[in-house]
């Protein structure tokens, strides 16, 4: 191995020794809780764990396994064999010591579970359900019989309760038949298989299984509680769970955005919305505790509703999983490591137990998942993939067993036997999965299908997350809605309806629900084409002054600002004091929308005929998108113009000509993505705002959809060519501007 991958835990021993002199001295002070030897104790997991994840992460394995490992290396099973004394003196058995650290574990747990529930992708469950359900049912019930059967077979002495065998066969049954989820998420995503078909297949097999896993265990749990087989009780906790979900995925999914919205909006500090998911996950947790069921499917089904909120910022969302990662991940793995006391294993007994526990773990899963996938329709090679992939247990095995341990299903020895398969299983799916999936043929639809995909994560339209509406109480801030609506109604967005007119008071008997009413009609229209679904649109009005107004919305995460207001030119080629205001204070791309002739007189047209100039830029093909999404079941008509007016008069030679053909066809491509159809035009010795004028006096076009550059100036500019287009055309403009003012030519479209 190179030296550099043992680097990361180079300051391993040294931590070792000084934590030792340390907790022998704070033992020696008291006898009771210490909760200087609590800090000691979380700084050596952190070290040691990040240390080896560091090193797993290099060798290709996932990092947890580091962090399981630095607890087992910290444990009874190396450090307490060579250096009893010492690992006593840092990890004491005392109850009082122990519950300290272990209600940090109990609290990891929850949050393990809430990142798991924010990484599963319920869309990409839907989107190969039953594929993936009929996969998931022969890949959890083939492990769970061979499990249940081994659970029967298994000798008293490793039982806590022999005579509650029933329980502990249930157990392992669900141990060896769940898959962890993260690793294969983690796995499949590193080698950029995520959005294949198999990948999906295999992540959505996964979560499937994770949720079924979760249930069962939930159930279990009540069953270990009451000692027998009350069927009351389970029957509560079963008609309890499946209460919980169905209110969860229904009412709760509502909920959960509403709040999440609400404390982004309203609360000023920058860890409210953590805080609210915190308490979130709180509150279900404690609902699944008191129908009957483990704490965890609460926390899990609280991170399923959060990861998907639409408005969650991936500022939000990066502190949140950072939190999660770098402290909690260590300290619960690295327990779960110290729990595992490998050297038991030295029995033959117990070592021979363990490679069957891990031999039938592996073929229950194996055989399961790949019969699965035959039955679900997957040829042989796609079969074998899906099965390396289900076969890693991981992290969420090692919850499952810490769990078991911690109720009294599991002995000490049998939790040692599973920890040692969920590292056996796990270090074994990367090798696996990769040289699987490097054998995997990619098929037409498969190629396409990544390909728009690819395309649609650089665009500016798929990205967008959470659009600001500015309006006022004229004509044009209704058609400005209208325009809104469309735009949000292509992917579903929630929408913010900014008033910034008269003062709140005179708002309040105003426009609001009119306003409200023409975004989500507009945005119906476009979502009754695809499955969006609806939009959610929510009023708030101005408070203080234009400026302050517009920076205090700026701060909650918009990505995207549309103005629509009375006035926007003024005089000698400035915007109005408004407009300029407003661009001040909010530096994202900014869509400034000027109505015009019948769209002041009809500002909820049925449909757009639309003209988009595009030179090749970056900001025209923005201008591009923003057109498409529009577009409808209205025309779209697209002209190339000249960047300058120098190269207007030098265009033309041929390898002119074809590099304009081809930023004409890159259009027309987009547009069929959208199945949008366009007229084409070349315009290539006039100036760009001449060209741009002339299509709109001898076309039929109403709007012309320019994506510009906000230049760096004393005042709001977007170039004279925007300038000019603005002024003079007879047509409504919508002007759509990067986020940053840069250095560009005067004559920049």
């Amino acid at each position: 191995m190179p030296w550099r991958l043992l680097r990361p835990v180079g300051l391993v021993p040294a931590a070792l020794v000084l934590t030792t002199i340390a907790a022998g001295a704070e033992a020696g002070k008291s006898a009771g809780p210490s909760e200087s030897l609590l800090i000691l104790q979380i700084a050596l997991l952190l070290a040691v764990g990040r240390g080896l994840g560091e090193i797993m992460q290099r060798i290709g394995q996932p990092s947890v396994m580091g962090e399981l490992l630095a607890g087992i290396i910290l444990g009874p099973s190396l450090f307490g064999w060579i250096w009893p004394e010492a690992q006593h003196a840092i990890f004491p058995k005392t109850p009082e010591q122990k519950a300290m650290i272990d209600g940090i574990a109990q609290v990891g747990i929850l949050l393990l579970l809430l990142l798991t529930g924010m990484e599963t992708d319920l869309k990409l469950v839907r989107k190969v359900g039953r594929a993936a359900i009929a996969i998931s049912i022969a890949g959890i019930l083939v492990p769970f019989a061979c499990g249940f059967t081994l659970g029967e077979f298994l000798p008293d002495a490793l039982l806590p309760n022999p005579q509650e065998r029933l329980v502990a066969s249930l157990f392992m049954g669900t141990a060896l038949s769940i898959s962890s989820v993260k690793i294969v998420a983690v796995v499949v995503r590193e080698m950029n298989f995520m959005r294949r078909n198999v990948g999906q297949i295999i992540v959505a097999t996964a979560v499937i299984d994770d949720t079924i896993g979760w249930i069962i265990i939930a159930v279990i749990f009540s069953l270990a509680s009451h000692g027998t087989l009350d069927v009351a009780s389970v029957a509560k906790a079963v008609l309890g769970t499946l209460a919980f979900l169905a209110v969860s995925f229904t009412i709760g999914r509502r909920l959960v955005f509403r709040l999440i919205r609400w404390a982004n909006d309203n609360l000023v500090s920058a860890a409210a919305v953590i805080t609210v998911i915190l308490l979130l996950m709180g509150v279900m947790a404690l609902i699944t505790h008191l129908i009957g069921v483990h704490t965890v499917l609460g926390a899990f089904v609280a991170g399923i509703l959060v990861g998907e909120s639409p408005i969650l910022t991936r500022q939000i969302d990066e502190r949140l999983r950072g939190l999660i990662s770098s402290f909690f991940m260590p300290v619960f793995f690295g327990l779960a490591g110290l729990s595992a006391d490998l050297s038991v294993l030295r029995d033959p007994n117990l070592l021979m137990l363990t490679g069957l526990l891990v031999v039938i773990a592996s073929v229950g899963k194996f055989g399961g998942a790949f019969v699965g996938g035959t039955a679900g329709g997957l040829n042989a090679s796609e079969s074998l993939a899906l099965a390396s992939g289900m076969n890693a247990r991981g992290s969420t095995e090692v919850i499952i067993a810490t769990i078991g341990l911690s109720i009294g299903v599991l002995s000490q020895n049998l939790f040692t036997m599973i920890v040692t398969m969920a590292i056996v299983t796990t270090m074994a799916m990367p090798p696996m999965l990769r040289a699987a999936l490097a054998k995997l043929p990619m098929n037409e639809e498969e190629k396409e299908r990544l390909e728009r995909e690819e395309f649609e994560r650089r665009g500016f339209i798929a990205n967008l997350e959470r659009p600001l509406l500015a309006v006022d109480e004229s004509p044009n801030a209704t058609f400005a809605a209208h325009v809104a609506g469309l735009i949000a109604g292509m992917r579903g967005l929630p929408i913010t309806v900014l008033h910034i007119g008269k003062r709140a008071e005179e708002q309040e008997k105003g426009p609001h629900e009119s306003h409200e009413a023409v975004v989500k009609k507009a945005a119906e229209t476009v979502s009754a084409i695809g499955d969006a679904g609806s939009v959610d649109v929510v009023t708030r009005t101005r408070r203080a002054e234009l400026g302050e107004t517009i920076a205090d919305e700026a701060r909650k995460g918009f990505d995207l600002l549309v103005v629509g207001i009375a006035k926007v030119a003024a005089a000698k080629d400035r915007f109005d004091r408004e407009i300029e205001d407003i661009a001040a204070q909010f530096e994202g791309p900014l869509a400034i929308v000027v109505g015009k002739g019948k769209h002041l007189k009809q500002p909820m047209p049925d449909a757009l005929n639309i003209l988009v100039p595009v030179s090749g830029s970056v900001v025209s093909k923005r201008g591009a998108e923003v057109a498409v999404a529009l577009a409808g079941s209205g025309s779209l008509r697209v002209i190339y113009v000249a960047t300058t007016r120098d190269k207007g008069a030098q265009r033309g030679t041929s390898r002119g000509l074809s590099q304009e053909t081809g930023i004409l066809k890159d259009t027309s491509d987009l547009a069929a993505r959208y199945d949008v159809e366009i007229t084409t035009t070349l315009r290539v010795n006039r100036a760009p705002e001449a060209a741009i004028l002339r299509e709109i006096d001898t076309t039929d076009v109403d709007l012309v959809v320019m994506g510009v550059d906000r230049i760096q100036a004393d005042h709001l500019s977007f170039g004279g060519v925007a300038d000019a287009v603005l002024r003079q055309s007879k047509v409504s403009v919508l002007l759509v501007s990067s986020g940053e003012a840069r250095q560009a030519p005067a004559e920049k479209a």
